[in-house]
């Protein structure tokens, strides 16, 4: 009869574990596909508290980590590697961004949502292409939301607009 109550809690558990998790690219296999043939430097920065203001105040998005995880190609652009979170679980997700600070491309490297992965299509991604630091970057506005991935679209439309700001205030002058 003990055998019962021991396993109850036991499948509960199994309930709660991420139903859908997909595994896309590593951050060398984005890398490559985001700078064909460029060379990188890693350029890992902590931002300072200051920093963390200036970002906050001018994209209107929580810093969630004072470590950036950026390297600088040999093309001159910079490919950051950032995460933010869905409805339950973090979307880790690539930015590449050109020597003018431009967006190069953005990819999603892994979902582990049951729903919202339709912000891996490319024409989705591709909205933010050309977008600089200053563009307002509003889900429904400037960027088209996805239905059914409504929480994901916005957590990286304002991931993106988050290391638009780092890389204006932290990574510009490197």
């Amino acid at each position: 009869m003990r055998a019962r109550f021991i396993l109850y809690p036991y499948s509960a558990l199994s309930l709660i574990q991420p139903a859908h998790a997909e595994i896309y690219l590593s951050i060398e296999q984005a890398q490559k596909l985001m700078f064909p043939g460029a060379v990188f430097t890693q350029t890992f920065v902590t931002l300072s508290e200051t920093q963390v203001s200036a970002i906050e105040h001018d994209s209107g998005v929580d810093v969630r980590d004072s470590k950036v995880r950026a390297w600088r190609t040999s093309t001159g652009g910079w490919f950051i590697a950032d995460e933010v979170m869905g409805k339950h679980e973090f979307i880790p997700f690539a930015l590449a961004l050109d020597a003018d600070g431009r967006v190069k491309g953005v990819e999603i490297l892994e979902y582990r949502e049951s729903y919202g992965g339709k912000i891996r299509n490319p024409a989705w991604r591709a909205q933010f292409v050309g977008k600089t630091h200053g563009a307002t970057l509003e889900l429904g506005q400037d960027i088209k939301n996805i239905s059914g991935a409504t929480l994901s679209s916005k957590h990286i439309t304002d991931g993106v607009k988050r290391l638009l700001a780092t890389y204006a205030v932290a990574l510009a002058g490197h």
